[in-house]
């Protein structure tokens, strides 16, 4: 073979991988269209969005720097396919309104760090008090023997009224809070079949209105620890051990993402019957490529959409590739500022306090 039918045959391989891995991407863009339980692989495939995007960037890129340019319109076509996730990771919003009524903060805090003197917990109770945060949603509030409720409570004293579920409401769960500076009546407690999830709602009664609040921790992916078990299978060198880890492992992506889609439907529920005005935040484990982002963008407003600046993520590892944390606002609600702040950096927190990034919204609500 010659060497001019090398490169020509080298020519045909790159065309038809980009030709796939455009296939593949344009496929991901209906991921959050489909029920997991109805179509699993495609939802699965919904969160390799991020990578596959790059991918096509790259793809794009290395074609314009050749002579054959025009190969380049396939990765941008599956690029411009996938605008719905683009816009939910970047926006402009240059023009927002500027005298916030409410601001809300949600943040997984992943059991505080396993805190013993409290000190990172003062810290973002400090920051969150500067920054005059009004209501505070938390994900994965556990306390401990080092650190027990009364503690955390007075720590987090600023906020006078706060709705806690009691301890045989959480046993099982993953325990949700939510602090406020106004008044909150109290309203049902959403534990989830067959999880260690949970939702709560509560209302906050304001000076000349009420809102109805969801907070939200949905299934847990499970990833990380997931992940060391895919590469104990992956490293014995054992084909069908190989073989049965990867099974293993995309069977549970596909169950807990089924799991999600069904909370997410009971929430959408809860937002359709509510007499008030609705703010729902979380940790909701789901990228804005998901059947769960599209359903509770049907149902509300995402912040971030309405009042967020240049590139959002709320995950702290993976490069900053997740925005997994979410607050979602009825239509009559106006976003005026939505951040994802380094807390951790900003507050001088312990580098360990949690895996999240607090989502932080500020929510004009009166005319």
């Amino acid at each position: 073979m010659s060497t001019t039918e090398v490169k020509s045959l080298f020519r045909g391989i790159l065309i038809l991988l980009t030709f796939v891995l455009a296939g593949i991407t344009l496929v991901s863009a209906f991921a959050g269209y489909v029920h997991p339980a109805v179509h699993p692989l495609i939802s699965t495939l919904g969160l390799a969005v991020p990578a596959l995007l790059i991918a096509n960037l790259m793809v794009g890129i290395c074609w314009l720097l050749g002579k054959r340019k025009r190969w380049a319109l396939v990765p941008l076509v599956a690029l411009l396919l996938n605008a719905n996730y683009l816009l939910s990771v970047f926006q402009l919003n240059l023009f927002t309104p500027a005298h916030p009524d409410l601001k809300i903060a949600t943040y997984n805090v992943q059991h505080f760090g396993t805190e013993i003197t409290g000190y990172s917990a003062k810290r973002l109770a400090a920051y969150f008090e500067r920054e005059q945060v009004d209501i505070l949603c938390f994900q994965e509030f556990d306390p401990s023997r080092y650190f027990p409720m009364d503690s955390i409570r007075n720590v987090f004293a600023h906020w006078q009224y706060a709705q806690i579920p009691s301890e045989d409401t959480l046993r099982g769960v993953l325990p949700l809070a939510v602090f406020s500076r106004y008044p909150l009546i109290d309203g049902p407690f959403i534990a989830y079949d067959g999880s260690s999830n949970c939702s709560m709602v509560c209302d906050i009664v304001l000076p000349d209105d009420t809102l109805r609040l969801i907070n939200n921790h949905l299934q847990t992916t499970s990833v990380n620890q997931n992940r060391r078990r895919l590469e104990r299978g992956l490293s014995t060198g054992d084909r069908r051990r190989e073989v049965q880890a990867v099974q293993s492992f995309a069977g549970m992506l596909q169950t807990n993402d089924v799991k999600r889609a069904y909370q997410t439907d009971s929430i959408v529920k809860l937002i359709q019957a509510s007499p008030y005005p609705v703010l729902a935040c979380g940790d909701f484990n789901s990228l804005p490529s998901s059947y769960t982002y599209r359903k509770m963008h049907q149902a509300l407003e995402d912040g971030f959409r309405t009042a967020g600046r240049g590139y959002m993520y709320t995950f702290r590892y993976y490069k900053g590739l997740l925005r997994i944390d979410y607050i979602f606002h009825s239509p009559s609600l106006k976003g005026c500022r939505y951040e994802s702040p380094d807390v951790i950096k900003i507050a001088g927190m312990a580098k360990d306090f949690s895996d999240h990034n607090p989502v932080v919204m500020s929510i004009k609500y009166k005319e």
